[in-house]
């Protein structure tokens, strides 16, 4: 198995059986992971040194517009897609495996936890994963300390407080908070037209 075909089956959403060909090539990718991420996070590195390492981490150039202030933390890093002008304060962990994409212009506060891996409720099958993409959209911020769960959607220009779980999908334009988080009202603004 290589990283193509290990990608084109969790972006399909298929299963990741504990113990399988797929199962043993995630944990062999998050060692590779967990050493850059290490190396972004053992000292101080300037702007340029982090986006190489992010660059390194994801398999793709990380353009010169994103900014990451350390430490950060993911567990694969080959399925994060970052846009321009993407910030991620410190002390953000995701878990990409299942796929991570960040439009352009989001602001992502300390703390942030996103999640695309979902175990089987069956105790006898709980090495089982199922992946399940998070898609957030453009100039859209989450708060200190959000957490976002396997298979939501952030439309454009959304924001989320501070403190947040967010377990379903999030409408553009919108302002949601709270454990669950729910819609509060509208931002008054309209993101598609930037």
């Amino acid at each position: 198995m290589d990283l193509e075909d290990f990608l084109d089956h969790v972006n399909r959403g298929e299963l990741i059986e504990g113990g399988s060909e797929q199962h043993a090539f995630m944990h062999g990718a998050a060692q590779e992971a967990l050493q850059v991420v290490a190396d972004l996070n053992s000292g101080y590195r300037t702007p340029d040194e982090v986006r190489a390492l992010l660059s390194r981490l994801t398999g793709v150039v990380v353009d010169e517009s994103v900014t990451v202030f350390p430490p950060f933390y993911c567990e694969f890093g080959k399925n994060l897609t970052l846009g321009k002008d993407v910030f991620l304060n410190s002390g953000c962990r995701f878990q990409d495996t299942g796929g991570i994409t960040i439009g352009d212009g989001t602001l992502i506060g300390h703390g942030c936890t996103l999640t695309t891996l979902n175990h089987a409720v069956d105790p006898a099958r709980r090495a089982d994963m199922m992946p399940s993409p998070i898609r957030i959209g453009r100039k859209v911020w989450l708060g200190a300390a959000v957490t976002v769960v396997p298979g939501v959607t952030i439309g454009d220009g959304a924001i989320v407080g501070a403190g947040a779980v967010v377990t379903k999908d999030v409408p553009a334009d919108t302002i949601v908070a709270g454990v669950p988080a729910r819609i509060l009202r509208t931002t008054g603004f309209d993101a598609s037209l930037d």
